[in-house]
């Protein structure tokens, strides 16, 4: 019976995944402007960030390889998070390459799936559609994570941050924003990359960026004028 109610609840959830994860993402990405700052940025967000795993999870789990890894990689992130919840700031450095690690990971795997999935996809439907973005969202969270492993091992790697302190928890909004302006490729000239690395990854990001929309977009909104011209 428990069994029943669970495959039930999978396979609802499954129909939905990119519904979630794109939720999910929105919901990561803005949802300073609904709660307070600073209790977003250490409650919130890494509850979030956890809960962007297990909609992967849910995104990838007809791979039973991929499953195995983002379900590991989840129980890494809980019991990074309980640790840093009991220890001291100063005492949970360690523990921040490993969090980015695994968040890069993370979005690396699901960015590619999440093309996978759209590019293999015959009939282009809602869920194709959130799909879509839901996979430039994951692209620009990708920057995101790119960028602060960099600022983490070389500070002072990008100039204009909102904070120059130490705290890299006070400069993630910072390059976040940075990210995605980047991957946009905007470049309003505000943050600047000052290392060699700095500036070979924002070059990488803005590159990514262009091809998601050139290529994939592209190759989505011809399925769909496609399939549009058969109906009618």
């Amino acid at each position: 019976m428990i069994m029943e109610i669970i495959k039930k609840i999978y396979h609802k959830l499954y129909a939905n995944r990119f519904e979630l994860f794109f939720a999910i993402s929105l919901i990561t990405l803005f949802g300073s402007l609904i709660f307070p700052t600073a209790l977003f940025e250490d409650t919130f967000m890494p509850v979030f960030l956890l809960a962007h795993i297990f909609s992967g999870i849910i995104l990838i789990s007809k791979r039973r390889t991929l499953t195995f890894i983002f379900t590991g990689l989840f129980v890494i992130s809980l019991f990074v998070y309980g640790r840093d919840m009991m220890m001291q700031p100063k005492e949970t450095d360690m523990f921040q390459f490993g969090q980015m690690g695994i968040y890069f990971v993370f979005y690396i795997i699901v960015t590619v799936d999440i093309i996978g999935q759209i590019w293999k996809a015959n009939h282009v439907s809602k869920n194709v559609i959130i799909g879509l973005m839901s996979g430039y969202i994951a692209l620009g969270l990708v920057a995101f994570f790119m960028f602060l492993t960099i600022e983490m091992a070389t500070p002072g790697s990008f100039e204009g941050l909102y904070t120059d302190a130490n705290d890299i928890a006070q400069k993630t909004d910072s390059l976040m924003y940075y990210s995605f302006i980047t991957l946009l490729t905007i470049g309003y000239g505000d943050i600047i990359p000052l290392t060699t690395i700095a500036q070979k990854a924002a070059v990488l990001t803005g590159l990514a960026g262009q091809f998601y929309i050139v290529i994939i977009t592209a190759v989505v909104v011809e399925k769909y004028i496609r399939h549009s011209v058969k109906d009618n």
